[in-house]
């Protein structure tokens, strides 16, 4: 498996097979390893160049996707490409398929009361025999660990998808992934809210063309701030770099 180098943050090129097929053999393993996953986009970029610790934590992770249509388009202008973009929610589809098939059991923690059961729900409509071991909202602060722990640990699940959203999940997994007794911890963001039907996805041509930050801030006005602070800043230090790589 080959990574990428983008500002900083290792990102690895992945096709969503390799990824299934990865995660589906780490979850079988019995060498008590707990692996982190994180789907990051331009905003974890940022996010991790602003912040070392969390930097530290998203390149030591087992696997790190290139879910955002500005890493692919900032592969290219570093000369470091990805062959095919790889985002949470084909991701957690591609998992419930899985499972379906095979004995891969999941647990769904995090969003808003209630998204989690949803989203359950949906995946378990769309494909019949999935092991859904177990939903809950929790608290991604410290002081909800306890909590979550005693769920996660009674249900035995292979897989904890957390969707506590960016920095908090991966922190999350930090503090408790050895200690849940499962063996992956996939951050997903906001994941359950699209599966659920709580938020509607982008428009096909919208998600080709990049425009997906645009289109959530359209339909989220108050994520303006952090949107417009991370999206377009990243696009600027990519562009910044990439002429700095040619002229040397």
């Amino acid at each position: 498996m080959q990574s990428r180098n983008i500002l900083g943050v290792r990102v690895d090129d992945v096709t969503l097979d390799e990824v299934v097929a990865l995660i589906e053999e780490w979850a079988h393993e019995k060498d008590s390893l707990s692996r982190l996953v994180v789907t990051a986009n331009p905003e974890y970029i940022m996010a991790a160049r602003s912040n070392a610790s969390f930097r530290e934590l998203v390149n030591s992770a087992a696997l790190v996707t290139p879910d955002g249509v500005g890493l692919l388009y900032a592969g290219k202008l570093l000369r470091q490409p990805f062959r095919s973009r790889v985002t949470g929610v084909a991701l957690v589809h591609a998992l419930a398929k899985c499972s379906a098939e095979s004995d891969l059991s999941l647990f769904l923690l995090g969003a808003a009361e209630g998204v989690a059961e949803a989203a359950a729900e949906s995946l378990r409509k769309q494909y019949p025999g999935v092991k859904i071991a177990g939903c809950f909202a929790g608290n991604a602060a410290s002081d909800g660990d306890f909590e979550t722990l005693t769920k996660v640990r009674r249900a035995q699940p292979h897989i904890v998808l957390v969707a506590y959203g960016m920095v908090k999940q991966d922190y999350w997994a930090a503090r408790n992934l050895s200690k849940s007794g499962a063996a992956l911890s996939i951050g997903v963001g906001g994941v359950f809210d699209y599966i659920s039907g709580r938020t509607r996805l982008a428009p096909l041509w919208v998600r080709r063309a990049g425009l997906e930050w645009l289109y959530r801030l359209g339909r989220e006005p108050k994520r303006w701030r952090r949107i417009l602070e991370a999206v377009p800043f990243f696009g600027a230090v990519v562009l910044l770099e990439a002429a700095r790589q040619r002229l040397r």
